[in-house]
C-alpha cells in the first residue's frame, strides 16, 4: 500500500458530526495534537452530554477505522471494534412474553426490563487505549467541561422534549423528569442545559478509566436503580463486559476496497451482497434515480434483509454462514433471480422477518495524516429506555428491543426477525449500524461513511456509495439524493419525497408496494478526491447539522 499523502504533506483534518458543539470538542484535540481515534473519543463523550437523545454513555457502538499513518510515511492498518451493548446474565428468550402476559406494556421499550448492559465506556477507553495518543483526561476534559459549564438548549430539541408522547414518557422517571423537565415543563429553548451530575461521572471516568463506570460509586448508582426498577443489569453484567477487537468486513468493488463492520452488525454482510448482486448490471447506464436503478435497488435491498433476518445475529452465540452468504454461487443466484420488470413479493424469498430503531448518531474524522474513523453509536430509541440513573446524569438504553424479544412481532424499526437474534443471557443484539471506510487503489482513504436510521443506515450507506462511486455524483449529491428503503418485511418500498412522480407510477406498474416517508438517515460523510481535496458533508436532513473542518498548511 502507498501512503495516504506524499511525504511532507499532510492531509485537510475534518469532522463531521451531527452536533456541532461535539465536532468543535473533537476539533480541538485534533489541533493539540491528537490523532482520529483521540478525537473520536472526545466526540463519543461529548455527545453524550450534547445530543442526550442518542449520543451516549448508557448505549453502545461500533468503530471502524484506517489508522497506523504518521506524517504520511506509513500504511494504514484497518482497525475494528464492537462496543455493543448485552442482555444482561438473568435475561432469558421468553422475558418479554412473560412481561406482556403480566399487563407490562412495552417492556422491552421503556423502563428498566429494557435496557442492556452499556458498552459505550468501555468501547471509546479500549479504542483509547489501543489506538490513541492522549490521555484520558485530555480527550475528556471537553465533555467534562460542557456538562459543568453547560450550553444553551437547542430549539429542535426542546420541541421534541415537548412532543406529547416524548414528554409523556420521559416524566414517569422522576429523575429524567427533573433534569429534562425541571418545575414540571420542558427546558426552554435557548435556556443554559447544565448537567453536574453528568459531569462528575465523566470525570470518575477520566480518574478511574472503565472503573469510573463499572464499578464504584457509578456502579452503585446503577444497582441501586436497577432494584429500585425491576431491571436485570446486575455487579456481574457490568464486572464482565468487554469490547471485542473484531476482523472488518473488507471487499473490494469499483476500483476500492471497503472496510465495514461484521457480525453483531448486519451492515458490512448486507452491504457487501447488495453492492456485488448491484454490480450485475448497468447502473450507469440506467442512471441515478431512474426506475431501473430505484427498481434494482428494492430487489437487492429485498434479497439481503431476507438473509438478515433470518441467519444473523451475535457470532459469538450463533454459526452465522458468512461464507456462503457472500459466496459467489449465493451473490449470483440472487442476481439472477431478479425480474428488471417486475417486483418478487417478499413472501416467495421470506417467511418472516423485527423493528429496530433508528435514534443512533454517527460521526466520520479524517485527521492531518490520513487516519481514518467511523464510529455510529446508539441509545436505540429516542432517549433510549427513558430512565436516567440518578446521581449519574446518563440515561440508559432500551437496546434489549433490538433482539427478537416476541418472536413474529416486528419490533420499533418493523422488522420481523428470526431465531438467530434471540434472547440469550450475555448476548449482543443484532444492529444495523454500519460505519464504513473506504480505501484507494494506492491504500489512500477515500471515503468515511455512516449515519443514523436503524434498518435504514445499510440502505442509505449503500445508496450513498453508489453515488459516489458508480454514478460520480458530488459528495454533496449523493448524500443529498432522495433515498428508497426496503427490509423484506413488510413487503413495502419507502420512499422520501423528490422522486419524481412518472417513476414512482412506473415502479408501481412493476409491482411495488409504495410507501412515502419521512427524513432517512442523517448522513455524516468525508470524501477525499484521487488528487487529495477533502470534503466534509453533514446531511441537510439533519437540520442545521454542520461539517467543522481544520485547514492544515501543507508543507
Amino acid at each position: 500500500m502507498k501512503p495516504a499523502c506524499g511525504k511532507g504533506s499532510e492531509m485537510q483534518a475534518t469532522i463531521v458530526a451531527a452536533e456541532p458543539l461535539a465536532a468543535r470538542a473533537g476539533l480541538q484535540i485534533l489541533e493539540q495534537g491528537g490523532n482520529a481515534v483521540d478525537a473520536a473519543v472526545t466526540v463519543g463523550f461529548a455527545l453524550a452530554v450534547t445530543f442526550p437523545e442518542a449520543g451516549n454513555i448508557g448505549g453502545g457502538g461500533f468503530l471502524v477505522g484506517d489508522v497506523g499513518r504518521a506524517r504520511g510515511t506509513d500504511d494504514g492498518q484497518p482497525i475494528c471494534l464492537d462496543f455493543r451493548e448485552k442482555a444482561p446474565l438473568k435475561a432469558d428468550r421468553d422475558l418479554y412474553v412473560r412481561a406482556a402476559e403480566a399487563g407490562i406494556e412495552k417492556a422491552s421499550l421503556l423502563g428498566h426490563l429494557a435496557a442492556a448492559v452499556p458498552g459505550s465506556v468501555a468501547g471509546l477507553l479500549d479504542a483509547l487505549d489501543r489506538w490513541g495518543s492522549l490521555p484520558r483526561s485530555r480527550v475528556l476534559a471537553p465533555a467534562i467541561g460542557l456538562a459543568s459549564r453547560g450550553f444553551p438548549m437547542t430549539a429542535s430539541r426542546h420541541r421534541r422534549l415537548s412532543s406529547k408522547g416524548t414528554r409523556g414518557q420521559m416524566t414517569l422517571f422522576e429523575e429524567t423528569a427533573r433534569i429534562f423537565y425541571p418545575d414540571g415543563e420542558p427546558v426552554a429553548a435557548g435556556e443554559i442545559f447544565k448537567q453536574p451530575d453528568l459531569a462528575r461521572t465523566l470525570q470518575r471516568i477520566a480518574d478511574n478509566g472503565r472503573e469510573g463506570f463499572y464499578g464504584g460509586e457509578t456502579a452503585d448508582h446503577i444497582l441501586v436503580e436497577m432494584k429500585r426498577g425491576g431491571g436485570l443489569i446486575a455487579i456481574e453484567d457490568l464486572e464482565s463486559y468487554r469490547a471485542v477487537v473484531r476482523e472488518p468486513v473488507q471487499f473490494e468493488l469499483n476500483g476500492v476496497e471497503v472496510l465495514t463492520m461484521p457480525a453483531p452488525s448486519s451492515g458490512g454482510i448486507c452491504l457487501e451482497q447488495m453492492l456485488r448482486i448491484l454490480s450485475r448490471f448497468p447502473l450507469e447506464e440506467f442512471g441515478a434515480g431512474s426506475t431501473d436503478t430505484i427498481h434494482l435497488l428494492a430487489e437487492s435491498m429485498r434479497r439481503s434483509f431476507a438473509d438478515r433476518n433470518h441467519f444473523l445475529g451475535d457470532p459469538d452465540f450463533v454459526s452465522i454462514p458468512t461464507e456462503k452468504l457472500l459466496s459467489e454461487e449465493r451473490i449470483e443466484a440472487m442476481a439472477k433471480s431478479i425480474d428488471l420488470k417486475k417486483s418478487t413479493p417478499s413472501s416467495a424469498i421470506t417467511p418472516a422477518g423485527a423493528t429496530e430503531k433508528e435514534e443512533t448518531t454517527h460521526y466520520s474524522i479524517l485527521d492531518r495524516h490520513g487516519n481514518a474513523v467511523a464510529v455510529t453509536t446508539t441509545l436505540n430509541g429516542s432517549f433510549g429506555s427513558k430512565v436516567v440513573v440518578p446521581g449519574t446524569g446518563f440515561l440508559l438504553n432500551n437496546e434489549m428491543d433490538d433482539f427478537t424479544a416476541r418472536p413474529g412481532e416486528p419490533n420499533l424499526f418493523g422488522l420481523v426477525q428470526g431465531e438467530a437474534n434471540a434472547v440469550e443471557p450475555g448476548k449482543r443484539p443484532l444492529s444495523s449500524m454500519t460505519p464504513t471506510v473506504v480505501i484507494g487503489s494506492g491504500g489512500e482513504v477515500r471515503g468515511v461513511l455512516g449515519t443514523p436510521g436503524g434498518p435504514t443506515i445499510i440502505t442509505n450507506v449503500l445508496q450513498v456509495f453508489l453515488g459516489l462511486y458508480r454514478h460520480n455524483l458530488s459528495p454533496e449529491d449523493a448524500v443529498s439524493q432522495p433515498k428508497v428503503h426496503h427490509q423484506s418485511l413488510p413487503d413495502h418500498l419507502y420512499h422520501e419525497e423528490g422522486i419524481a412522480k412518472e417513476t414512482l407510477m412506473a415502479l408501481k406498474d412493476r409491482g411495488h408496494q409504495l410507501k412515502r416517508r419521512g427524513k432517512i438517515g442523517d448522513f455524516q460523510l468525508i470524501s477525499v478526491a484521487p488528487g487529495g481535496a477533502v470534503r466534509g458533508v453533514s446531511d441537510p436532513r439533519g437540520g442545521g447539522t454542520t461539517a467543522t473542518k481544520v485547514k492544515i498548511q501543507r508543507n
